[in-house]
């Protein structure tokens, strides 16, 4: 028997929980029998959310007190036999289910599968391991032996082409950067999804272990296990407090939260709070170069527009997101800049020093161990943005077959085998946000209005994309947005030409 688990909406007390939970199984399993439904109360999360469910009574024991006292004889449907009566009809004898065919045995064919870090389940999870569990379970089932791979990211993209090259790369599924699939596809160097999935397939079908990630260059590539990804303005809670600025996530609520309400905030932000004529604390802080990218994507621009093939510095929406950057940099002067280095990678992590508002992060950036409060909300759509786009997702990976692969079909059936367990999590990804934010509120946010809606950014894939350029002059050497559009623009079609079709 099958009892199916669904969580209501709201709260209910521990005694009344019980009193639900054999009302409702006693009612359902008696009018439904296999296909009961058991519906469990679920409790909020405040600080360190615990969002899984937990049944504290025995099912077998709670259906068998259902049943009544029937010792266990032939269900009567209510009517008592009685003497004389004919007996009931004999039922039909079962079709015998034809036996269902033996899995593929590779010999101990060793299936590789390939990342900059380790792709093997930690196990420190009762998900990871029950996926340790199940990849063992499949390694026996297919004779085979799964080998996950870790390679320097430094190395792992002059490996991918050397063994590509040869017709045997190095592994059977690699994850791969979006920035370095794109010159891999337009090579024919990757095998699309169709061309390794069949029908019934769980990508095909429910897409509950696996699902197709955003196409490259017109065709679908990449797949990957559901997850949870995003990048927002973070904000400092412990600082606003301080500086009695209204929460963000209130304003978002509202309908307030835009590039004006943004800038506004930040100038408030910015002060000498101590009088000694130095500012204290900081409006925005962060890598310039990715700042501009999401202030350009969340107005419906972008430096580069990989399925047109054209550069997109002067794209007006491009250049009036820019223009807002250079807003921040050079006229409001809101922007802590430690390293005195606009272009600097590292102002990445100036945030850290808990003296700036806000900051943009994706979730890997964060975590509960930060020294103090903070929450998220997107970034604020700007003019010309859409609820379509809310962050530029640079860093974007996917999992890939190379060309060259032998079956690739059973390669990936058997890796998309190995995540068929029984889903612990609420939504996928719950376990790490819950790592990440302490506070319910940021993981809904993050999971309701951020993830999924990032442009993937692909500039990177081209030879020499004069990105850096581009904003060195506008934010370092205060030059006109319009005047450097124009004067980058012919090395930015240039730099497309190169990668070719």
């Amino acid at each position: 028997m099958k009892i199916k688990i669904t969580k209501p909406k709201g709260m209910i007390t521990k005694r009344a929980g019980k009193a639900f939970l054999f009302h409702e199984v006693c009612k359902r399993f008696k009018k439904d029998g296999a296909h009961s439904s058991i519906i469990l109360g679920g409790f909020g999360m405040k600080r360190r959310p615990k969002m899984g469910l937990v049944l504290g009574m025995s099912l077998t024991l709670l259906l068998s007190a259902c049943s009544g006292n029937n010792g266990g004889g032939a269900a009567t449907n209510g009517a008592a036999a009685t003497p004389g009566s004919e007996p009931a009809a004999s039922a039909a004898p079962a079709e015998t289910a034809a036996p269902e065919a033996a899995p593929p045995d590779l010999g101990g064919r060793v299936l590789k599968f390939a990342a900059w870090w380790d792709l093997k389940p930690a196990g420190n999870t009762a998900s990871e391991k029950e996926r340790l569990a199940k990849i063992a379970e499949v390694e026996k089932k297919y004779n085979v032996k799964i080998e996950f791979v870790n390679v320097p990211f430094e190395e792992y993209m002059p490996k991918f082409t050397a063994t590509v090259l040869t017709g045997e790369p190095f592994a059977d599924i690699m994850q791969m950067e979006y920035k370095s699939a794109l010159p891999a596809a337009l090579k024919g160097q990757l095998l699309k999804v169709d061309e390794f999935t069949s029908p019934e397939d769980d990508i095909n079908q429910e897409k509950k272990l696996m699902v197709r990630t955003p196409a490259i260059a017109g065709q679908e590539y990449g797949f990957d296990n559901p997850g949870m990804a995003g990048s927002g303005i973070h904000y400092n809670r412990d600082l606003f407090k301080k500086l009695g600025l209204p929460d963000l996530q209130e304003l978002y609520a509202s309908g307030q939260w835009n590039w004006d309400k943004f800038l506004e905030i930040a100038k408030q932000a910015t002060k000498d709070t101590d009088n000694d004529g130095k500012t204290d604390t900081y409006g925005f802080s962060g890598w310039s170069i990715d700042i501009a990218r999401n202030f350009v994507a969340a107005n419906g621009g972008a430096f580069v527009d990989p399925e047109n093939k054209a550069e997109g510095f002067t794209n007006p929406n491009t250049i009036e997101a820019v223009e807002f950057v250079n807003k921040l940099y050079n006229v409001e002067n809101v922007v802590k800049n430690k390293t005195g280095d606009r272009m600097n990678y590292e102002e990445f992590n100036t945030f850290k020093d808990g003296d700036v508002a806000m900051f943009p992060a994706p979730i890997w950036a964060v975590n509960s161990e930060l020294p103090f409060d903070f929450g998220v909300v997107p970034f604020p759509v700007g003019p010309h943005g859409s609820d379509k786009f809310t962050f530029a997702d640079s860093g974007s990976a996917a999992k890939f077959i190379p060309k060259g692969v032998k079956d690739p079909q059973l390669v990936y059936k058997i890796y998309e085998e190995t995540f068929d367990i029984a889903q612990t999590e609420d939504f996928p990804g719950q376990e790490w946000l819950e790592g990440q934010y302490n506070h319910e509120e940021d993981i809904m946010m993050m999971k309701d209005n951020i993830n999924g809606k990032g442009q993937i950014v692909l500039e990177d894939a081209y030879p020499d994309y004069p990105t850096g350029k581009f904003l060195t002059d506008i934010l370092v050497n205060s030059q006109s947005v319009t005047a450097s559009a124009q004067k980058y623009k012919p090395e930015a079609e240039a730099s497309i030409g190169k990668l070719g079709n």
